[in-house]
């Protein structure tokens, strides 16, 4: 018996040969939603990066309340340098901002706060999949997030879904209350959604969605490079999806392998990317079990002992 379980343990070790090495002492989460958001917040865990499992019954943990949608769809945590999980999220598909709160224990939330974020932009459309970032750097928070003002760029203005054609923005803060203005954050002539940056030693990898429709359908996630946080991405990189539609990408560094999680949207299902060098693409998808009905959502770790305190 003990060979067999020996030959068993060394199996999972090969398939897996990086997750008992950088989550020997981790558990990584996934902030997600259902349907259309309409119930909140639901969280699910992994123990290697590929198995995800639903916390509570997949029930949610926290019911939105803000903007007059009162959705809460494309959820992003992180934990600040404050200690606090700090959330963003999508209130609505026509509202002019995003929704926050916080938390000490991703159980009790704060009161929720809406951020009008798109305040001085009055032909504003939308504020769609923000996600949030710390800047150590600067010592703050930056919100970024995807928008549509017709006529405000002419490359994509018949490219796109309807009448949107959207890029990127972004706001900075340090306490969640006072926020800069709206700046442009990525234009590269095309419509833009679905965003989230990456540290990678000096650089900064921002993953994206090419929302593009016409003449030829993108729909796909591709890369760009920065050596500044808030400014210099320039063109992207080829798509590193396949030949589906994705949205939605959440990044994670486990050892020295990069996965990328993301949405299968048409298909109704999760898929998974990794890469050693961000350049090179492996496609674990069915590697991969997320509960079902998962949309658009984010990946982060947080340590053993808080996972058992926590959710106890």
């Amino acid at each position: 018996m003990k060979k067999i379980y020996s030959v068993v343990l060394l199996l999972s070790l090969l398939q897996h040969p990086y997750a008992q090495q950088s989550l020997k002492n981790k558990v990584l989460m996934f902030a997600s939603f259902r349907d259309n958001g309409e119930d909140g917040l639901h969280l699910s865990y992994s123990e290697d990066g590929y198995k995800w499992t639903p916390l509570k019954g997949d029930s949610s943990f926290l019911t939105p309340t803000v903007s007059k949608d009162k959705l809460m769809r494309d959820p992003c945590i992180i934990k600040g340098a404050d200690g606090l999980f700090h959330m963003v999220w999508t209130v609505s598909w026509k509202d002019k901002g995003i929704g926050y709160a916080s938390s000490r224990d991703l159980v009790h939330w704060s009161e929720q706060q809406f951020i009008p974020v798109m305040q001085e932009e009055p032909g504003a459309l939308n504020c769609w999949a923000p996600e949030i970032i710390y800047d150590a750097l600067n010592n703050n928070y930056m919100i970024y997030w995807s928008t549509t003002i017709p006529g405000r760029f002419a490359f994509g203005d018949t490219s796109g879904d309807d009448k949107y054609n959207h890029r990127l923005y972004y706001v900075t803060t340090s306490d969640f209350k006072t926020f800069t203005t709206a700046k442009l954050l990525f234009d590269q002539r095309f419509s833009v959604i679905d965003a989230t940056i990456q540290k990678d030693g000096n650089r900064y990898v921002l993953f994206l969605k090419d929302e593009t429709l016409k003449p030829v359908p993108q729909k796909n996630i591709r890369t760009a490079i920065s050596d500044s946080l808030t400014t210099g991405y320039g063109r992207p990189s080829a798509p590193i999806t396949g030949n589906y539609w994705a949205e939605g990408p959440s990044v994670i560094k486990l050892d020295k392998k990069w996965i990328v999680y993301f949405d299968k949207y048409t298909e109704g299902k999760y898929g998974a990317l990794m890469s050693t060098d961000l350049s090179n693409w492996k496609d674990i998808s069915d590697e991969i079990s997320f509960p079902k009905g998962t949309r658009h959502g984010t990946v982060f770790s947080i340590s053993k002992a808080e996972f058992s305190k926590f959710f106890k």
